[in-house]
């Protein structure tokens, strides 16, 4: 209940930010906006293409074109919600260092990092490809697979803040992740409950909400009813996650700014902060 309870209190910090610039959540808009066309994008030719058929989704071989363009989707998946993550975390370093950004601001940060950010989107699109790879190997490769996604997300926690404030190139970033996050929680650290144990919560509760009111639109046998019941969840459910996207953002910003200075900055507490990680 401890955790949950900070989870909770990592949720206001945030949300107290983003309420002072309400225009951060266009960043993670335009993300997903992006990400979206993207999919498309790709999805379509590879539909159309028969490569949706083969081995990519019923565990057999993977034909090298399939492996490229997936590699390629990640590249360009990655690219664009580290770039606009750039934007978000520049400019909530801004607000937290008692600024007011705006969102030139923020794509101007951003802009400005555009080399080391796409060598990151490489970076981490090679380690999805493997990851990937691995854990169509089975259960055991599902379980590694996840232990090591695990790793590289707590490793890589800071990379985005390490680009955006101290301008290093992408594997530099992981370095510097690293080592912020070993010198200040100690070697044997493990991730924490935060910001997404609350937005999961958030998520049941709306599910079963949902059901219930799907529940009786479908009794009433209104079928404007019906659909405005599915239209309502699925656009609470996308404004959801573009806040909650935004606020793990911030989050991090203010993680970084602990990690370097001592000090979160805005209304984060520094015994708050202190909780992001734990020893294993």
């Amino acid at each position: 209940m401890g955790k949950l309870e900070r989870s909770w209190e990592l949720v206001k910090a945030s949300w107290a930010v983003l309420r002072a610039d309400k225009e951060l959540l266009v960043f993670p808009i335009v993300s997903t906006l992006a990400v979206v066309t993207v999919m498309l994008t790709f999805a379509v030719p590879m539909f159309l293409a028969g490569m949706l058929e083969g081995g990519l989704f019923r565990g057999g071989e993977i034909p090298v074109v399939a492996i490229v363009v997936g590699f390629a989707f990640y590249a360009v998946q990655y690219t664009i919600i580290f770039y606009c993550n750039s934007a978000l975390v520049g400019a909530a370093m801004i607000r937290l260092g008692g600024g007011d950004p705006t969102l030139g601001d923020g794509f101007r940060i951003a802009n400005r990092h555009i080399g080391s950010i796409l060598g990151y989107a490489l970076l981490a699109a090679t380690v999805g490809v493997i990851l990937r790879s691995i854990a169509r190997r089975g259960f055991v490769g599902r379980i590694i697979a996840s232990v090591f996604g695990l790793a590289w997300n707590i490793a890589t926690f800071l990379a985005v803040p390490v680009l955006v404030v101290e301008g290093v190139g992408p594997i530099d970033a992981v370095k510097r992740s690293t080592s912020l996050l070993k010198k200040t929680w100690g070697e044997q650290i493990a991730g924490n409950l935060g910001i997404g144990a609350a937005f999961t919560l958030i998520f049941l509760a709306g599910v079963l909400v949902f059901g219930g009111a799907l529940a009786a639109a479908i009794a009433t046998d209104s079928a404007p009813l019906i659909v405005g019941v599915v239209a309502a969840f699925v656009a609470a459910g996308i404004l959801l996650s573009l806040v909650g996207s935004a606020l793990s953002a911030i989050y991090s910003a203010a993680v970084y700014r602990y990690a370097t200075q001592g000090d979160p900055g805005g209304m984060f507490g520094r015994e708050l902060v202190r909780e992001a990680f734990r020893v294993k």
